[in-house]
């Protein structure tokens, strides 16, 4: 495990941030996290908690929601990332996080840090870099296609004052592809864990799907 900064953190750390997130980040986060993984130590309020607020007597930090908002600028910035079934809507003490711009392999992703601009009706996802969050996010079908691009394009032009770097925008894409997979409306073909999956043609059907079929057919044989 290495604590030194990848030229992608220090990016990524030099940007709109409030300097709780960067001490949450760097004293709290960094020094424990597994870099061959990208995964965070089990997350422990009481001890963040303590680091916080440390000579201030006043106490400013007292609860676990505080440190997940602190959380969420850092994953807004690229520093975290949510893995599957992490919210930071809820508590999450005793959940390991993933920080992925501890690798290496990142820092060919640091320029997408640099420069920063609002939504255009032509941007399209770095497709190296949603390549990389998908794995890091669990994302099991990660295709996507112009109609993915364009919903997402159109629901941030309606917020113009929105300015993100090239990483986050792609970064937040990877999140909707992933909320795509988990919503109860997408129309999969079949299921993997809790996450919906378009089957491309071709692709055999599992032994329930087959038993289903199977059932169906014999019930229209005898009707």
């Amino acid at each position: 495990m290495s604590h030194m900064l990848t030229h992608a953190e220090l990016a990524a750390l030099t940007s709109s941030l409030s300097n709780d997130a960067r001490v949450l980040y760097m004293l709290g986060l960094r020094p424990n996290a597994n870099s061959a993984t990208t995964t965070s130590a089990p997350i422990d309020y009481k001890a963040l908690l303590v680091l916080l607020n440390g000579d201030d007597k006043d106490t400013p930090y007292q609860r676990g929601r505080q440190i997940n908002s602190l959380l969420r600028q850092l994953e807004q910035n690229g520093l975290v990332a949510l893995p599957d079934a992490v919210d930071l809507a809820h508590s999450v003490n005793g959940k390991i996080l993933l920080l992925p711009l501890i690798s290496e392999t990142q820092n060919s992703f640091s320029a997408l840090h640099k420069s920063h601009f609002s939504m255009s009706a032509s941007w399209q996802p770095n497709a190296s870099l949603f390549k990389e969050m998908a794995q890091l996010l669990g994302i099991i079908d990660a295709e996507y296609d112009n109609n993915d691009i364009g919903e997402f394009i159109a629901y941030w032009l309606g917020r113009p004052s929105t300015v993100f770097s090239e990483f986050q925008w792609t970064q937040k894409f990877a999140y909707n592809i992933k909320r795509k997979r988990l919503a109860s409306g997408y129309e999969p073909v079949r299921k993997v864990g809790n996450q919906h999956v378009k089957v491309a043609a071709g692709i055999e059907a599992d032994d329930n799907a087959r038993k289903l079929v199977e059932k169906y057919a014999t019930s229209s044989k005898k009707s």
